[in-house]
């Protein structure tokens, strides 16, 4: 995914959802086109050593030593479940904001499952059950099922925009937007967001509230790139459902997600991916699963979409959640 990379959107301002869909429509008409398995196109993307990944892997640590802040501002019951609006401190020293939800069942300590947000979203599009991403309809699925959630906002999105000052996260380099708003790379964001979601795991786990034998991740489009990275670099995640990762993410510099599959080990491993997405090629996808991924905890599914799934994905999603996140369940 680069600057010019559409990912999920929630609400915005009117006039946003026209603007939004004009430009993923000029972008997707712009990516490369999906082909059939044939020539280079079946080559699977390319991926580094793994002597450079483990190179890699401390740039995503950070210090335990700085002091989390964690405390829960507000608390509030909506359909029988219990949310909390937590904030702590992040590791590059900003105020992380989240919402951690909670299954209207006892069965505390509850499994946990991360909630991961596409570009130019936030945390609130897993409060929307008919946006791009169907996420209120995946956190609910997820909470009536007995996991509980935890939705952060990634760097610079969602309450954190004061991070660019206030600046909205654009998918484009819209000339009518104040030239200082790119404070950060799109490397320096997963690597700041992905730090900030384990730092989550500390405040949380450190409450008692959850289930400390591993927790699961599930991330769409940029959260779905993120979900890599987590894998890689968090033992706690014990398995991850991906929604239309860009694999091959040049843009990203140090942080694409292909590089990264060296830290799966075997943990479960579920893709879901639109065949007519543009944010890839679906032969060189497919490719790269078999080439890097395959083996008896992933699995990859393919839908007849772009990038914008559908509420189809959620059932898939839910069952590999319940089949590999707590099997005795």
């Amino acid at each position: 995914m680069n600057s010019s990379s559409p990912a999920s959107f929630g609400s915005r301002p009117p006039g946003y959802g026209a603007w939004r869909a004009a430009c993923l429509a000029t972008l997707l008409l712009a990516a490369l086109p999906l082909r059939p398995l044939q020539g280079q196109d079946s080559a699977p993307y390319p991926r580094i050593s793994q002597e450079a990944f483990n190179a890699r892997l401390p740039f995503w640590d950070y210090d335990r030593s700085i002091p989390l802040e964690g405390r829960v501002v507000r608390a509030w019951r909506e359909g029988g479940r219990l949310r909390e609006k937590i904030v702590f401190r992040g590791a590059q020293g900003f105020l992380v904001p989240g919402y951690l939800e909670f299954p209207s069942t006892n069965q505390r300590p509850w499994r946990l499952i991360l909630l991961l947000h596409g570009w130019s979203g936030g945390k609130e599009d897993w409060y929307k059950d008919d946006n791009y991403i169907n996420g209120g309809l995946m956190r609910t699925a997820l909470l009536e099922a007995g996991y509980a959630t935890l939705a952060l906002d990634a760097a610079t999105h969602g309450e954190r925009s004061h991070e660019i000052d206030y600046q909205q996260v654009n998918p484009f380099d819209d000339p009518q937007a104040p030239p200082r708003r790119n404070y950060f790379t799109f490397a320096e964001i997963s690597v700041q967001t992905v730090k900030d979601y384990r730092r989550a795991l500390d405040f949380v786990y450190a409450r008692g509230v959850v289930n400390t034998n591993g927790v699961g991740v599930l991330g769409y489009s940029m959260g779905g790139m993120d979900a890599f990275y987590l894998l890689a670099v968090e033992p706690r995640i014990q398995m991850a459902v991906t929604c239309v990762p860009p694999l091959l993410s040049l843009g990203y510099g140090p942080a694409s997600p292909v590089d990264y599959t060296w830290g799966l080990g075997q943990r479960p491993l579920l893709m879901l991916m639109g065949r007519r997405d543009g944010l890839g090629v679906a032969a060189k996808v497919e490719a790269s699963y078999h080439h890097y991924l395959e083996g008896p905890n992933t699995k990859l599914i393919w839908y007849d979409k772009g990038h914008q799934l559908g509420p189809g994905y959620v059932p898939d999603a839910l069952a590999w959640v319940k089949a590999h996140l707590d099997p005795g369940r």
